[in-house]
């Protein structure tokens, strides 16, 4: 038994019923209640830790107050998001929405308290890592044949007398089983991840953490979202169904020893903002004038485009600094990229692991709208052309971006730069 001590706690930021979901512009009436908790969990190990929330996304500048807040050293912790679509509006000025201070307040104080519980509640463990098999459940949802991140990486957490602390299981999907038409707060398939592991080892904690999915979801395109009609596909019952397919191919996997070392680093950049659209003032009135005898939900949307072309008219695109950072648990590399990533820069920096299992996640420290590889950008589409006007970003970020993020993350690895495979 070496020196390294784990812990994990789970604190419950649940609002009332009443605040507006977060996710959907269809989607314009609030919550009406709560199908399953929606929680922050945490995991130290060592001195350093990883807190993830069950909302859409984490803004940068809450991140770097939980991390200041927080008794570990703030370069050593990474700030996660599930990426649910079934939780409040979770960042400021953001997602075309005004949020809730409280529930900023509950996620902010949520998060440190889970950290500072787990820390308090370390104990000297045991780390091992396996993979699980493919769960099938992640499918490209701008390509039939686009890239997918398969891996299934599993680190088990365990006491000196062997009893597991915590499960802690990586899948790349977008928690959007749910659509528009759902009014239940949720943490999504997610929540039955986590309750079928925590079924099968009880007094054990399960935690998800997403992976690179901006393009990966169950199977519906990006503007199958754009709707409040109900889908068959769509339900607790399918999102129930996928999530304990994830969860048993977890429980399955094998485990490999690892070490009793935990480090950490960061690595800041600065990334480029570019706007295609011109002459916002008429770009804004021409949305006004369709808005008027749109249908509906489309209606909303041409408003929320106009809201932010009249925002930033005149203002320059200008640029956005991410944060990335690496963790090594015992031989175990953990690499975390900013924003919505795709399954092609995911899968890049996994690729430059050389066969080792490793978490590579998205949506930390800074949830500011899609994130594309160059690849991408000929393709066009919601997520390279339209989504930072939702989002409230004053611009799409520029090709090379997601480049440059897994670059940064291949240095904090410490291993060879290896360029990304483009499409063809």
């Amino acid at each position: 038994m070496g020196a390294l001590k784990a812990g994990v706690a789970v604190v419950d930021i649940t609002p009332p019923p009443g605040l507006l979901l977060a996710g959907f512009a269809a989607r314009t009436e609030p919550a009406t209640g709560a199908h399953d908790p929606l929680t922050v969990r945490a995991v130290v190990v060592g001195d350093t830790a990883i807190v993830v929330a069950d909302v859409i996304g984490i803004h940068e500048a809450m991140s770097a107050r939980i991390r200041e807040r927080c008794p570990l050293p703030s370069a050593n912790v990474i700030v996660a998001a599930t990426h649910t679509h079934g939780a409040p509006v979770s960042m400021a000025d953001r997602l075309s929405a005004e949020a809730d201070p409280a529930f900023l307040m509950a996620i902010e104080d949520g998060c440190v308290a889970a950290l500072s519980e787990a820390a308090a509640n370390a104990v000297p463990a045991t780390l091992s890592v396996g993979l699980g098999a493919d769960p099938d459940v992640a499918r490209n949802r701008r390509h039939a044949d686009g890239p997918l991140d398969r891996a299934l990486p599993v680190l088990r957490i365990r006491d000196a007398a062997g009893s597991l602390l915590a499960v802690v299981v990586s899948y790349a999907c977008h928690p959007t089983v749910l659509g528009a038409d759902n009014r239940l707060m949720t943490a999504d398939f997610p929540h039955f991840v986590r309750t079928t592991i925590e079924a099968a080892h009880p007094g054990a904690v399960a935690i998800f953490l997403n992976g690179c999915c901006g393009d990966v979801n169950i199977g519906h395109t990006a503007q199958a979202s754009v709707t409040l009609n109900a889908s068959a596909t769509r339900t607790f019952e399918n999102a129930e169904r996928l999530g304990t397919r994830i969860a048993e191919a977890a429980l399955a996997a094998p485990e490999t020893g690892l070490g009793d070392t935990a480090t950490a680093g960061e690595q800041w950049v600065e990334l480029s903002l570019e706007r295609r659209e011109h002459d916002l003032p008429a770009l804004a009135a021409a949305w006004d004038d369709e808005a008027r005898t749109a249908e509906p939900v489309r209606a909303t949307v041409l408003r929320h485009w106009a809201n932010w072309a009249r925002r930033y008219a005149g203002q320059p695109e200008g640029s956005w600094a991410g944060r990335v950072s690496v963790l090594d648990w015992g031989g175990l590399p953990i690499a975390a990229l900013p924003g919505e990533i795709f399954a092609e820069t995911g899968l890049a920096v996994r690729a430059a692991c050389a066969g080792r299992p490793a978490l590579v996640l998205s949506y930390a420290d800074g949830t500011p709208g899609y994130i594309p590889p160059a690849s991408e950008f000929g393709f066009g589409g919601y997520e390279v052309d339209e989504a930072h006007r939702f989002i409230g970003m004053p611009g799409a970020f520029a090709a090379g971006s997601a480049e440059r993020l897994a670059l940064a993350a291949k240095t904090l690895l410490g291993l060879p730069k290896q360029a990304a495979t483009p499409r063809k």
